[in-house]
């Protein structure tokens, strides 16, 4: 083994074999179709696998209880889930709190792709409301909400560092831990306040 390093994107791993290895290696790749998931499976360098979506623009404002009501109506509305106690939700919610949409799947990439794509059918405009999820705030999910113009996107489980150094630099207010009694704010806090006009929640040190 050559060399390992930490970097903020992942572990790089620099090996060396010997070439008779290598083109043994080669013979027996395979190639398959990846049919679901992050997106990220698959790809053999950092660089063509993380990628930086434009900064979002929407100037959206959220209340603490318009967060609340959403992830109520969120745990509600998991009809799948209800049955098997198996799968991630996703919901698009107006910026008063009341849910518009729900796309369920057992991966929270699946989940957040319906989603988004029901949003694009419906022709929502992503500056009129937030994004709520059951599941972490991976990267992964941070680059879909981003890309596709979601401005607050909230999670009932934790960000990953990669989520939030993403979020800061995509102007994404980035929200984990959202539950019933409080939630933490990562990034970009200015988009969520309380009944009295005043920022809501902590600011969370990553």
């Amino acid at each position: 083994m050559e060399r390992i390093e930490h970097l903020l994107e992942g572990i790089e791993i620099r090996v060396r074999i010997p070439e008779d290895r290598a083109e043994a290696l080669d013979r027996r790749r395979r190639s398959l179709s990846g049919r679901s998931g992050c997106g990220v499976c698959g790809s053999e360098l950092l660089e063509s696998a993380l990628r930086q979506p434009p900064p979002v623009y929407a100037d959206v404002r959220v209340s603490t209880a318009a967060l609340r009501k959403a992830l109520h109506a969120l745990r509600e509305s998991q009809a799948i889930n209800a049955i098997t106690g198996a799968t991630h939700a996703a919901g698009w919610a107006s910026l008063d709190g009341n849910l518009q949409l729900v796309r369920e799947d057992i991966g929270r990439h699946n989940a957040l792709d319906k989603l988004i794509g029901a949003m694009h059918a419906a022709g929502i405009d992503p500056a009129t409301g937030f994004l709520v999820v059951t599941s972490r705030a991976s990267y992964e999910m941070a680059m879909k909400a981003a890309s596709a113009g979601i401005a607050l996107m909230a999670a009932i489980s934790a960000p990953t560092a990669l989520a939030i150094s993403l979020a800061e630099r995509a102007n994404l207010t980035l929200i984990g831990f959202a539950r019933d009694d409080g939630h933490a704010i990562y990034t970009h806090s200015h988009r969520l306040h309380d009944h009295a006009g005043g920022q809501a929640g902590r600011q969370a040190t990553p």
